[in-house]
């Protein structure tokens, strides 16, 4: 997967912690990780009406 620095970068300042010792909050990044699931999920549907919508036409 390619992921340009910028971004990168933002996802890593999102979800750093100093008091972790792996560096990264577990509960911020599974927060979201979900809410970007969520988003894909919701995307998705919004895409398969469309389909079925000219599937049906």
């Amino acid at each position: 997967m390619e992921i340009d620095e910028q971004r990168y970068e933002e996802i890593a300042k999102q979800i750093h912690s100093d008091t972790s010792p792996v560096g990264i909050d577990a509960k911020k990044t599974h927060i979201l990780i979900i809410h970007m699931l969520q988003d894909i999920e919701a995307r998705l549907r919004q895409v398969e009406k469309r389909v079925e919508n000219l599937t049906t036409v």
